[in-house]
């Protein structure tokens, strides 16, 4: 069982690495907004979220969007990769001969 385990471990961890830059990717532009809003010190340039995202939008493009996204993704993928399988593992550590684990603390 054991050796199954570790065969399936690479797996997991491009799992996880994917399932990270998937949540990067799809979060990131509300991130970037919420940044710029939270940076404008009352100058007004953005009246909410969509203005912010709209304005970037049109003046940046698409990839004005993801401006900076590389340093995230470069922290989050192997962050969740490891997470993710760590998570798995320990699952299958603790549930093994029938002991489901229903920790109390």
């Amino acid at each position: 069982h054991a050796g199954k385990q570790i065969c399936i471990l690479p797996a997991k961890l491009i799992n996880g690495g994917v399932a990270g830059l998937v949540g990067v990717t799809c979060v990131f532009p509300i991130d970037l907004a919420k940044t710029r809003l939270q940076n404008q010190q009352g100058q007004g340039v953005y009246t909410g979220m969509r203005d912010c995202l709209v304005k970037t939008l049109r003046s940046e493009g698409f990839f004005g969007m993801y401006r900076g996204a590389a340093v995230n993704l470069t922290l989050v993928t192997p962050e969740k990769a490891i997470k993710l399988a760590a998570n798995d593992f320990f699952r299958h550590l603790l549930s093994r001969d029938g002991y489901e684990g229903n920790f109390t603390l």
